[in-house]
């Protein structure tokens, strides 16, 4: 059994980062495991290309949730990185942190050390901001933000809507309050999708005291009972071409396999409600009711409306020239289509004034289709898809069988509350709106998807079924915090088990308000310092 301090599981956003962190201590022993293979796929280099890498088993788990009610009776496609980097390998690159009240809120449910002013200086750290430093940004750091290199003049005659609706234009977000509209931020350098691996991973991977094994598959942990005490001692592995592999951590397993991932391993190994192990055939080592529990996502509902007079991405990608010279202009100067992450627009507004604060987001899109990986439609359109930023609709993720190569059930139970139906009815209503507005007039939006005619509120959830997807935000199964239910504490420590952390998405209480990726390389950070200074 080869022995290391540390062993982490996952080399996605959380474990690429922990690895740069951990063993820049050259006395101290990484191991590094990713059940995928290296990032050295062409489509993971081009932004545009998430259309070949979501749903490609080379770099997708290829999760499917189960049938859910609140979707009709609809499963989805629920893409997890499976490959170096992870999910930042194949995401929509949007750098967005939240606002400061969700961190805010996590404090307040007993986990101190986590409020917004506590942990904007780990965002800070890890940033090098291309519009330079100021209170609120920061540079130097290995994850590159970067603005747009395209623009669209449907999108902009979207925001001036927006903005005669009540939603201010603003310069960027990720400032505390995020009301405004504004051009999302990414995580590109110069054109080019710039993911956990390149930012933290490839700068220090010939480290001496670092070893990355890919294609190696985490399927146990090892677990013993010492002196009264429950300790991890290790991990269980299937490499490629060698079988059944162990590795031993002399100090800590650190589970970074992500909200789908690590609950799944920690019932495989004996770690979760006990009632769910028993009727799986696995023993129960420690019983912690709240693994795998606490799923939250976030509802897109996506809204097409057919322009006239504006150009979109359908043209131009449904036509040989159009592709062509997309192609030549990201060939030649790193900048066009190909460059576009999913949605290039973004706006968050109350959906009603008795919120505190925003807690509606748009992703609006120059393009649409039927569903990811359909083609564009033939005719001119965009897409202002809305979502529910702080749903109280609760999952769940259970494995179905003790094989670990069995995917688990992934129940999200979208639309499932009174709240979160309301929300969506409100958020539609209000993209009506905005699309109504005098600075969209010229382009004659007409509403093609659910259409005008789905009016009343029973409606409109029934459509908000019909068209909402996942935005890929899982969160919360392995929920930071104190009470039974929760799984780990403000430290990261998996309650009653010495030796063994969980630092990724999966921590988070509640969900913040957007897209997840900064917010986990941020839990990351964090996450790092703790472990480093509980062995100093």
């Amino acid at each position: 059994m080869d022995e290391f301090d540390y062993v982490i599981v996952g080399a996605g956003s959380a474990g690429c980062l922990l690895a740069n962190r951990l063993s820049a201590d050259a006395r101290t022993r990484v191991l590094l495991l990713e059940a995928g293979g290296e990032d050295d796929y062409f489509w993971i280099d081009i932004p545009v290309g998430y259309l070949y890498t979501i749903g490609n088993p080379r770099t997708d788990w290829c999760y499917r949730t189960e049938p859910d009610p609140g979707l009709n009776g609809r499963t989805l496609g629920y893409a997890r990185g499976k490959v170096l980097g992870g999910c930042s390998s194949i995401n929509a690159m949007i750098y967005m942190r939240g606002q400061k009240s969700d961190y805010d809120g996590w404090a307040a449910l007993g986990n101190p050390g986590w409020s917004w002013d506590e942990v904007l200086p780990y965002f800070l750290r890890v940033e090098d901001y291309a519009r330079g430093a100021d209170a609120l940004h920061g540079v130097g750091g290995e994850l590159r933000v970067e603005d747009p290199r395209v623009s669209w003049e449907i999108l902009d005659a979207w925001r001036e809507a927006a903005a005669e609706c009540g939603i201010p234009k603003v310069v960027e977000f990720n400032r505390g309050d995020n009301l405004g509209t504004a051009y999302f931020q990414m995580n590109q350098r110069r054109g080019r999708r710039w993911s956990a691996t390149k930012a933290f991973l490839r700068p220090v991977r010939k480290r001496p005291n670092l070893v990355v094994r890919t294609q190696a598959h985490a399927t146990r942990l090892l677990i013993e009972a010492r002196d009264g005490e429950k300790r991890t001692v290790g991990v269980e592995y299937r490499a490629a071409g060698a079988g059944a592999q162990r590795a031993r951590a002399r100090r800590e397993v650190i589970l970074a396999a992500g909200a789908i991932g690590s609950p799944q391993l920690l019932q495989l190994s004996g770690v979760g409600p006990g009632d769910l192990l028993a009727g799986r055939g696995i023993p129960v080592v420690h019983e912690l009711p709240g693994v795998g529990g606490n799923l939250q996502d976030h509802l897109q509902i996506r809204m097409v409306y057919k322009v006239h007079g504006a150009r979109t991405l359908n043209e131009r990608a449904n036509s040989l020239a159009g592709r062509a010279a997309m192609g030549l202009e990201y060939f030649l100067f790193r900048t066009g289509p190909l460059t576009m992450p999913p949605s290039q627009l973004g706006a968050f507004a109350r959906s009603d004034p008795a919120q505190p604060t925003p807690n509606i987001e748009w992703h609006v899109q120059p393009l649409s289709l039927d569903r990811f990986g359909d083609p564009l439609h033939p005719f001119p359109a965009i897409t202002p898809s809305v979502c529910n930023l702080r749903p109280t609709s609760r999952g769940h993720v259970r494995i179905k069988s003790p094989d670990p190569d069995a995917h688990p059930a992934i129940v999200l139970n979208y639309l499932s509350t009174d709240a979160d139906r309301r929300v969506a009815a409100d958020g539609m209503r209000f993209t009506r709106r905005i699309m109504a507005a005098r600075a969209l007039a010229r382009y004659r939006p007409a509403e093609w998807r659910p259409g005008p005619a789905v009016e009343d509120d029973a409606a409109l959830v029934s459509a908000a079924g019909d068209l909402g997807t996942t935005i890929f935000h899982p969160v919360g199964t392995c929920r930071m915090g104190r009470d039974a239910a929760a799984v780990v504490d403000d430290a990261l420590r998996v309650h009653g088990i010495r030796g063994l952390r969980v630092i990724d998405a999966s921590i988070m209480p509640l969900i913040t308000s957007g897209n997840t990726n900064a917010p986990t390389t941020m839990i990351a950070e964090k996450g790092a310092e703790i472990v480093a200074s509980a062995w100093r």
